[in-house]
Formats: structure tokens, sequence, C-alpha cells
């Protein structure tokens, strides 16, 4: 009887401790939070309409639990974490309402955190460039487990400000998970799937995608004279599933088991000491390029299914340069291509936009005179698969020139021919 007394007593204690901890003795989910700073607090099954963004901050500060938190203003975040040590949000649904889907705000916005997680959370019909999850100067993050569905909308693209290229255009924009100028983050077993902006015809007719909306007096420095003259571009589908976005500053960043389905570009790296493992990249028009300066990019053991432009493009970019007296050089390399599976290329989506001229695997030199060459990849072990007749010119594509990639090192692939062979210049061994 004593025993059974105890039991209950701690019972109800955990019960009335629990009760405090929950948003719902709270006449709003931020005043719950500012009640209790540093806790964890509980959010109860149901709707949480909400207009201003939620803000965490502090130590081992978040939220957790079935609830829905409904963002009803278009001008802001759903969630923003700052400044916070050991915060966590978890098992919740975020999403804006018919009418206030598209924004140019974040789903959740984390910026200058340390051991962050967000884990099993839905971000629905948050469309916007910035990032349904987007964290920023962090570091170890984890975002594990998390569902983002529905995240593009329409936008203009404008690259007016860029000395390189100089012009606007009406295109589809939006990223799932966006991750800058942080070290240390795990990406793992997350879905990214875009339902809405799917590339066709009826689509680009409709909202005139790819067409110039603005254009400078001085054509762009990297643009071709007949792509500035035509008032066109077929890179109109903007935006990644996942980006690891700050060339010289991310930095040991794990993209592991994730599944990206009808993305633009499903992965985007732009980082160093990358891992990109396990993934399924599926009908994206690019399965996943590294450039701009990324350095040390394992990619290993990923699925790339559907793609139409290429499934795995390593190049320089713009942010790539030579060492000067102010900084080391930012050279993209030291990488390793290894056990991937690409099959089913040029049968995606925007394959009406690409054609058949592409290729599965792509090199490629820099987009600006001075950028050091893509130097020393081991390729190795990957199989590119067509069933029927391929749609591509080339497994392989390799450019030749004074800028062309050098120490590239091929073994152990199976590459089915392309419409005019393997690689348009002998593989290296």
């Amino acid at each position: 009887m004593i025993r059974a007394l105890l039991l209950y007593l701690t019972l109800a204690s955990f019960t009335v401790k629990a009760a405090e901890l929950s948003v719902a003795a709270y006449p709003s989910i931020q005043e719950a939070l500012n009640a209790n700073p540093n806790r964890m607090l509980f959010v109860p099954a149901g709707d949480y309409v909400i207009t201003e963004k939620i803000r965490i901050r502090g130590e081992r500060s978040g939220l957790f639990g079935p609830g829905r938190i409904i963002q009803q203003s278009a001008d802001q975040p759903i969630v923003e974490i700052e400044n916070a040590q050991g915060a966590e949000i978890r098992d919740l649904t975020l999403t804006r309402p018919e009418g206030k889907m598209e924004s140019r705000n974040e789903g959740v916005l984390a910026i200058k955190c340390r051991d962050l997680v967000i884990e099993n959370v839905r971000v629905i019909d948050n469309r916007s460039p910035a990032g349904a999850i987007s964290v920023r100067e962090s570091k170890d993050t984890r975002i594990s487990r998390c569902l983002v569905r529905n995240y593009m909308r329409v936008s203009i693209d404008d690259r007016t400000q860029s000395k390189d290229w100089g012009y606007a255009f009406n295109c589809t924009d939006g990223t799932g998970i966006s991750v800058g100028y942080s070290t240390g983050t795990l990406i793992e077993g997350n879905r990214v799937i875009e339902d809405n902006f799917v590339p066709t015809q009826e689509v680009k007719a409709k909202y005139k995608l790819g067409d110039y909306v603005k254009k400078n007096a001085v054509k762009g420095g990297i643009m071709s004279q007949q792509a500035w003259d035509s008032n066109y571009t077929d890179a109109w589908q903007q935006g990644s599933g996942i980006v690891v976005n700050a060339p010289e500053v991310n930095d040991l960043t794990r993209v592991i088991g994730n599944h990206i389905e009808n993305a633009a570009q499903g992965l985007d790296i732009h980082a160093d000491h990358v891992i990109v493992s396990q993934n399924i990249i599926t009908n994206a028009f690019i399965g996943m390029k590294a450039m701009h300066g990324s350095r040390n990019v394992l990619i290993t053991g990923n699925q790339f299914v559907r793609n139409s432009l290429w499934a795995i493009g390593l190049m320089p970019g713009a942010a790539a340069h030579p060492a000067t007296d102010d900084k080391p050089e930012n050279a993209d390399g030291g990488s390793i291509i290894s056990n991937n599976l690409i099959s089913d290329f040029g049968h995606g989506d925007a394959h009406w936009i690409w054609g058949d001229e592409r290729s599965p695997i792509k090199f490629d030199t820099g987009q600006q005179p001075d950028d050091p060459p893509l130097t020393d990849v081991i390729i190795s072990g990957n199989v590119v698969h067509s069933v029927g007749k391929p749609r591509y010119k080339y497994a392989v594509i390799i450019p030749g020139g004074p800028n062309a990639p050098r120490g590239l090192h091929f073994s152990n692939n199976l590459f089915h021919p392309g419409t005019q062979g393997v690689c348009n210049g002998e593989l290296p061994e």
C-alpha cells in the first residue's frame, strides 16, 4: 500500500511538472518560452496560429511535441533560433495557410547556434528561396529525419548587380535545407520533396520562365554573346534540395542518407571536407555539384535517378581563386567519387529542356580565367546504367584547354556508352 501510494504521488508530481512545461498553460507559445528560459517545452496536439516568428534563445531551450504551428504572416519566419546553445526542436509541424504559402522567409531559421538539433520536424508549404530549414554561422548542428515538402515558388533571379551575369529572369526558386557559414553539420535521413513545381512546358509557358525581365547595358563577363542576345535562359529551375554554401568557411559537413525528389539541383556543395553518402536524388535536373573551391569531398554510395543535365559534377566556380597576399588559394579537388549508381539518366521531367546532348558525370573548367583548375580526383567503382537507347552523348565529359581538370584517375567503373561513346577523350588511368 505504501509503495503504491509513493508511486501515485510520484506520477502525480510528474504530471504537474509536465503540465507546467506545456505551452498549453500559457496564452501563446512565445509567452511560454519567455516564462521558461532554458527549458524544453511540450507542444500538445492541435493548431497554433501565429503572426510573429517564434523566438528561441538561451541554453537547452526548445520545443517538442505533435502540435502544428501555422504562420499567418508571409513576412516572418515561423521559428527563429538565435545565439542558442544545445537548443532543440522536435516532432513539430510548421506550415503556412493557403494564400500565405509564398514567402521570402524561412520555416526554421537558426543563426549563431552551437549543438543545435532539428529532428523529425515537418516544414510544409513554406515556399521560399530562403530555405525551409536554414542554418547560418553555427557549429555542430544536426538536422535529422525531417520532412520538407513543397518549398518552391515562382520568383525572379536578379543578377544585375553581378558583373559576371548582368541580367534578371523569371524562374522557379526554393531550397529545402540550407546551411551556410557553418562547421561540423550533420544532415541525415531527411526527405526533401517538391510536388507543385515540376518543369513542364505548361508551367514554363504560364509563368514565362527563363525570360529576361531586366538586362544591364553591358554584357556579363562570363556570359556568351549568344546567351546575352537570346533574352532567355534554360536554367530557370533555381534552388536546391540541400545546399551547403559558403566557400572557404563551410567545413566538416556530412550529408548522409537523405531522399531528394523533384528538386532543381539535388545537392549543391560549396564547402571543404564533406561526406556525401547514401543519398537518393531522383528527378533533379542536376543530381549534385561541388564547386567554388570545394576541397576534399567524398561522394560515395549514392543513387542518382532520372537526372537530366548531369548527375555528378565537379568544377571550379567564380568563388575559386589563386593565392593572394591576403588569403590562400581556394581550389577544387583532392576528392573521391566512388561506388555511386547513376540510372535512367535523361529520363527526368526536365529532359525536354536539356535534350540528349548531356552527360551523367561532368568535370569542367572554371567560370573565370583565373580559377585554379580542378585537380586530383579519384573516380572508382561507379556505374552509369542505361536501359534502351541512352539519352546522353557521353557517360563522362572532360574538357580540354589550359585550365582543364588535372590529375583525374579512373578505375573499375562500368560506364554504358552514350550515343558517341564513353568519354569525349581518353579516360585517364
